[in-house]
């Protein structure tokens, strides 16, 4: 595959990372993360969508969120919930935390980061200096924000949760997260930069390796890509979102008839390429839109549209907003 959908998305949606949380456990522990419109009130207002993961520095422990099975989970590994659904990480399967009453996460969400946290049947008191040297188990909590609209159709294709073992991540990221670690202790200057890339990298590497580990066939956005014609045809659109294309077009290039690049585009994302062109187009578009005051007839004519009337309705119709009314509301 010569262009890369994925990055492209990955660029679109402004990931934006941070290691809020340095936590120690004790005794028989467990600690919840509320779901995604509830964290993204708590640590990154105005964020569309917030995931968590968790690196197990020491110690062991389970992680399940809701439906799913319990995971165990060892020194060194990460369990990451793409979908920002609620989550619980606790010393035994099944347990739950006490009932906090508290509002420490908006408390502290301009203290500097990471913030140490102590837990033991709850949590004990943000902000201590560090975890204790006699913590059964110590964990990094990091978050990563990104856009949902226009179009993000990378968050539905991973899975509720994603567990990568330990020795299973890249050496990139094995030593990212050994500086990430360092950092969270020191504090030092340059830190917080330092963990908010280490996040974003955490995430990217994440979903390439799952995206690596489909097995030829697999349904979604991510097996789309690994698809022979249907993945083409997401580059071709991704490297020229501008061309006029058809569905014609896409299958000659891709070499499949009409009738099948349809069949088996929409088999895998669940809808047809001219639709799945329309939202990136509009997701580009609003890149556009959001970076400057580059006229409304100027982007609709850079993401494939004669017609500023005809983008306008395109993006009304996905965001809600007419294109001008919703650069202003990115601004406020």
């Amino acid at each position: 595959m010569s262009h890369d959908p994925l990055s492209d998305v990955l660029r679109s949606v402004r990931l934006r990372g941070a290691i809020f949380y340095y936590v120690s456990f004790d005794g028989e522990w467990a600690a919840e993360t509320p779901p995604s419109p509830m964290l993204a009130g708590a640590l990154m207002p105005g964020a569309d969508h917030v995931l968590a993961y968790h690196l197990v520095v020491k110690g062991d422990g389970w992680a399940a969120s809701d439906g799913q099975a319990p995971v165990r989970l060892a020194a060194g590994d990460i369990i990451m919930f793409p979908r920002g659904d609620g989550h619980v990480i606790s010393s035994a399967p099944g347990l739950h935390a006490s009932e906090d009453q508290s509002n420490w996460r908006y408390e502290t969400r301009n203290d500097p980061k990471p913030i140490a946290v102590a837990y033991h049947r709850g949590v004990l008191r943000p902000g201590l200096p560090g975890p204790a040297d006699d913590a059964r188990t110590v964990v990094v909590c990091g978050f990563v924000a990104c856009d949902m609209k226009p179009f993000n159709p990378l968050i539905n294709a991973l899975p509720p949760q994603l567990h990568l073992r330990a020795g299973a991540l890249g050496a990139w990221t094995t030593q990212l997260l050994d500086q990430a670690v360092a950092e969270s202790r020191e504090r030092r200057a340059g830190s917080a930069a330092i963990l908010e890339r280490a996040s974003e990298f955490v995430f990217v590497d994440a979903a390439r390796r799952y995206l690596e580990s489909l097995p030829p066939g697999s349904a979604g956005w991510l097996g789309a890509l690994r698809d022979r014609h249907v993945g083409q045809a997401i580059a071709l659109m991704h490297e020229r979102p501008s061309e006029p294309w058809s569905v014609e077009e896409l299958g000659r290039q891709v070499g499949l008839s009409r009738s099948a690049l349809h069949e088996r585009f929409v088999d895998l994302t669940g809808q047809a390429p001219m639709q799945y062109l329309t939202n990136w187009r509009m997701q580009l578009g609003a890149g556009l839109l959001r970076q400057g005051h580059a006229k409304v007839a100027a982007v609709a004519l850079e993401v494939g549209y004669d017609s500023e009337a005809a983008f306008a309705r395109a993006f009304k119709r996905l965001v809600g907003l007419p294109p001008a009314a919703w650069r202003r509301a990115q601004t406020r």
